[in-house]
């Protein structure tokens, strides 16, 4: 048996009930950090908390050679564990279509996803957002500030009406890739982003959420050339760039993330 496990947002608490006592349960446990990461916990906490030992695989060990953990699984009782949710990322699915060819069962117990968080913590509809994207690091794809790509899937959801959940780049895998972007920072902050993004929409209206799941989350509304000036403390941080926006959601984001009245519709 394989059964993947959704940590949730922040530390070792953050698990559901049922992720626990799976957890628990298992014979052996792998995990990967290298999608996203628990900043309120370590590896060693989350050992000791649930009292086992965790097998940490970076991504080679998961895409290119998941074997010892197929192989295991096929006797035993596996638990694959990721932050967040555990099926947001096509690399668990692909390693789960892997389990089932070769008919081991699998099961998921999902997590708090750092989408409903935003959702949740923005006051910003679920069903109004579009397709969601990431924002890589610059020296990453070697095509300017933001990759054509990302522009037009912001552009497409606002012509839709449709907000844009934009998750900032992760290099936590080698030393080596933090020399390659000449960085010491290994999470692209909210700032940083918004740098990046202003260059196409300096004046429109994005939302920080900072911390999402921690006891002290943050979320902050302005203008993205506003945003690009401010600091917005520990990682993880990411963007919303809203669409157009209902009168409930606007109330929300003047309430909860202080966005400048004039940035918002008048009430009708």
């Amino acid at each position: 048996m394989l059964t993947f496990i959704g940590l949730g947002l922040y530390d070792e608490q953050s698990i559901t009930r049922e992720g626990e006592a799976a957890l628990r349960a298992a014979d052996r446990v792998f995990a990967e950090f290298y999608t996203s990461r628990l900043l309120g916990a370590t590896v060693e906490d989350l050992e000791s908390h649930h009292n086992t030992e965790i097998e940490v695989r970076d991504r080679a060990g998961v895409e290119q050679d998941p074997e010892p953990m197929l192989r295991a699984a096929e006797d035993t009782d596996v638990a694959f564990l990721t932050a967040g949710d555990t099926m947001i990322s096509t690399t668990h699915a692909d390693l789960r279509v892997r389990a089932a060819d070769r008919g081991i069962d699998t099961h998921v117990i999902h997590g708090v996803t750092a989408e409903t968080a935003a959702s949740g913590l923005t006051g910003l509809q679920n069903y109004r957002f579009g397709k969601a994207v990431t924002l890589p690091f610059p020296a990453v794809h070697g095509a300017g500030d933001v990759p054509p790509s990302v522009i037009e899937s912001i552009d497409a959801n606002r012509k839709r009406g449709l907000h844009t959940l934009v998750y900032l780049d992760i290099k936590v895998d080698t030393h080596r890739d933090l020399a390659e972007l000449d960085t010491d920072e290994p999470y692209m902050t909210a700032d940083h982003a918004a740098e990046l993004l202003a260059g196409d929409w300096a004046d429109e209206l994005a939302v920080v959420v900072a911390r999402a799941g921690s006891p002290e989350p943050l979320v902050a509304a302005d203008r993205l050339s506003a945003l690009a000036e401010r600091s917005f403390g520990e990682p993880l941080h990411l963007l919303v760039i809203p669409g157009d926006l209902h009168h409930v959601e606007a109330d929300a984001l003047e309430a909860l993330a202080g966005a400048p009245a004039a940035l918002l519709p008048d009430e009708e």
